[in-house]
């Protein structure tokens, strides 16, 4: 039975533990997925920039030791619990209604509202305060499928790279949201952000229909 369980995540897994797996994660074993591919030094965000200007206990903390999440049922239980929770949390709302400027505002969302980046940082933060390493989470800069700038929280686990995503109740791999990949902090420094070079994952309902 293990043998032929294995065989059939081997053969599915193209960017990863295939799409529709996921709900089978705690009966048949933990997701997988791959590594965002990172290339070289990338620019700041102003946005980050503008935060670290008001959160600045978030953005003075020197060089760190690169960590993953150790992947277990209860750390995956809690990815998607805390997804579900900021995602049912926080009123959607542009940038330019809520803040009144078409300058990028990095923030918490301390009215209960808020556009991609106040979902991911939110969500950052929570768990951070469960006690993730903030090492492991990061902000990442994506184009979503109808090609708009949003960005989502990476998660860094020891079974490969997944996205917290306010436009998705699923805890997901990296490779299989569809979206093009451009930049996210590095682990060891949160002011240091690397470029992904526009990988594009694959889209969710092709990646559901490689596995059928």
């Amino acid at each position: 039975m293990l043998s032929r369980l294995f065989g059939f995540i081997t053969a599915a897994a193209i960017f990863g533990l295939a799409w529709n797996t996921f709900g089978e994660a705690s009966e048949q074993g933990l997701p997988r997925a791959t590594r965002e591919p990172i290339g070289g030094e990338a620019s700041i965000p102003y946005g980050w920039v503008d935060f670290c200007n008001r959160h600045s206990e978030e953005c003075t903390l020197g060089k760190l030791k690169p960590m993953d999440v150790r992947l277990t049922r209860q750390t995956w239980k809690t990815l998607s619990d805390i997804n579900d929770e900021a995602n049912n949390a926080i009123e959607p709302v542009s940038n330019l209604d809520h803040w009144g400027t078409t300058l990028d505002h990095w923030d918490y969302p301390v009215d209960g509202k808020g556009d991609c980046k106040i979902y991911a940082l939110f969500k950052r933060k929570l768990l951070i305060e469960r006690g993730f390493p903030r090492q492991a989470l990061l902000m990442t800069i994506v184009r979503d499928l109808s090609g708009e700038g949003h960005a989502v929280l990476t998660v860094k686990t020891d079974r490969g790279d997944f996205v917290l995503d306010n436009l998705s109740q699923d805890v997901r791999p990296w490779s299989a949201t569809g979206y093009q990949f451009y930049k996210r902090q590095a682990q060891d420094d949160p002011n240091v952000w690397l470029s992904l070079g526009g990988v594009t994952g694959t889209e969710p309902a092709e990646a559901a229909a490689n596995n059928r």
